[in-house]
């Protein structure tokens, strides 16, 4: 196959994965009026915004399978279909359960990440797979398409306009990926049974590596949702700003996917996690220090002061969480492409799964803390101690390459490591040496 044809099927596979992701992140911005309209609690807004996410997440593990099994085209095209109807039945829903019921079924659509990164992954050699797995998770930028397409449609239309005009843009979606997508070429030749495909669920490698999806896929798909209605609360933006807003959060964590690919290619997986850890652990500290203000009894009276982020700030550290949680979700798979080329469907499937389990979970406990604290940033503090206990795991199991998982550590230590935690991986990416 030709490099234009390759090409042609990477680009129309991440346009399908896009419009799949803008459906899945729907709820993130209608879910405002709704929940003025239907007068949802923090918890059950959480709900509301989680509730596709969770449908996305256990649909992943068989889609993988069945990707492997009938081949990426058929699989997407199928779920672009049939996904269409309950995005536009979700039009007509006035209920809280309603709503629940049919964001069950259209969250199907989160699935179709499992569907497209074995199938696009299968086009490339070894050495290019990382930056094509990049360049088709740059689909996520679907999240902040949603952001820019959804308030205009609400201003207009009401938030039924949103899911009607995405469930026409899955179909016409469907018939440009039949024109331009070509015949998987892994489909039926992975003969294994769905229980010898499952088999990889005893390395735990891939439950390290669902660990740290968990977190950076998790995370990115938990504040995608999440933001556009913080801002409103916080900061007392409308709609439409707090859309554009927190699109500076999902746009970066979309495009810039396959960077984190190019970068996963040229240094390895496991330097790019180590330090998209730190630097999402030391972006998260900041942004979970709540608006405060406090009185000092000086000699001369009470002196006030605030601590506290303005918009500005808040915003630009957002981003540079997003652009560690695109880094690290690139190079999670590339830890897959590299050491399961074999079992790529089922591993993507179980990780993804992973990752769209922490999506699902995630905007729930945030909203449950949030009635219960009733701070504001407490989402970010959840997420700081949960980075802070993936830094530790990373750090026990490849730089120091302690067995404390049970795994058979073998051959040499990683140059971090040897460096005893040195900045010999920085000082190497900056020299550009491989």
């Amino acid at each position: 196959m030709s490099h234009a044809r390759r090409l042609a099927v990477l680009l129309v596979t991440t346009f399908a994965f896009m419009a799949c992701f803008a459906v899945w992140m729907m709820f993130g911005v209608i879910g405002i009026p709704l929940r003025r309209e239907l007068g949802l609690s923090a918890t059950e807004f959480g709900l509301l915004t989680s509730t596709p996410v969770l449908t996305g997440a256990i649909f992943r593990l068989p889609l993988g399978i069945w990707t492997d099994r009938y081949g990426g085209r058929i699989v997407m095209i199928l779920l672009l279909v049939l996904c269409a109807v309950p995005v536009w039945l979700c039009s007509y829903a006035n209920a809280f359960w309603e709503l629940l019921l049919l964001g069950l079924a259209l969250g199907l659509v989160g699935a179709s990440f499992a569907v497209g990164m074995p199938y696009v992954a299968r086009f490339f050699p070894k050495e290019r797979r990382g930056f094509a797995m990049g360049v088709f998770g740059a689909g996520t930028t679907g999240a902040a398409i949603n952001m820019f397409i959804a308030p205009i449609l609400i201003a207009r239309y009401g938030w039924q306009g949103v899911p009607r005009f995405y469930a026409v843009a899955l179909l016409a979606t469907a018939a440009l990926f039949w024109l331009l997508s070509a015949p998987d070429p892994g489909a039926g030749k992975s003969g294994a049974s769905v229980r010898r495909q499952l088999a990889v669920l005893g390395d735990l490698r891939v439950w390290k590596y669902c660990q740290y999806y968990s977190i950076v896929f998790g995370g990115f798909t938990a504040l995608s949702v999440w933001m556009p209605q913080y801002f409103v609360q916080e900061y007392g933006l409308g709609i439409a700003q707090a859309a554009l807003l927190a699109a500076c959060f999902s746009l970066p964590a979309g495009v810039l996917r396959a960077f984190g690919g190019w970068l996963a290619d040229r240094f390895g997986a496991h330097h790019v996690t180590w330090w998209v850890l730190w630097a999402a652990w030391i972006a998260l500290f900041l942004l979970s220090y709540p608006q405060t203000d406090f009185i000092i009894h000086t000699i001369r009276g009470p002196a006030q002061f605030h601590i506290g982020l303005a918009s500005l700030p808040f915003t630009t550290l957002l981003f540079a969480l997003g652009v560690a949680f695109a880094c690290g979700m690139a190079s999670t798979f590339k830890y897959v492409g590299d050491e399961f080329p074999s079992e790529m469907g089922a591993v993507t499937g179980i990780v993804g799964l992973a990752g769209g389990l922490g999506g699902f979970l995630l905007p729930i406990l945030f909203g449950v803390i949030l009635d219960w604290l009733g701070i504001s940033s407490s989402c970010f503090m959840f997420l700081y101690g949960i980075v802070w206990v993936s830094l530790i795991l990373n750090y026990l199991t490849e730089v120091r390459r302690l067995p404390v998982m049970g795994e058979a550590i073998d051959g040499p230590a990683p140059p971090i490591a040897a460096a005893g935690g040195s900045r010999e991986p920085l000082a190497r990416l900056t020299a550009g040496e491989g």
